[in-house]
């Protein structure tokens, strides 16, 4: 029996070669896990941020308008 016909070495060879991709999987994911962080650190995050501040500032104005509007028609 030659050693392609055994089934123990075709089953330890399949065991070799799952255990490859599985490795080679799990490598690739942590480079994109890697990569998708840093993404969102120097991307997504500071682009909230950005937007947050400039959303606080536009409802600060706007109740800054309101307190206004309120003062001046307190007596009417």
């Amino acid at each position: 029996m030659s050693p392609q016909s055994d089934p123990k070495e075709k089953s330890r060879n399949f065991g070799r070669d799952l255990n490859q991709h599985i490795d080679d999987a799990a490598r690739r994911l942590e480079q994109e896990s890697e990569r998708l962080i840093a993404y969102l650190n120097d991307e997504v995050v500071p682009a909230v941020r950005q937007g947050s501040s400039k959303a606080l500032r536009t409802a600060a104005d706007k109740l800054h308008q309101l307190a206004e509007y309120m003062e001046q028609n307190r007596s009417k």
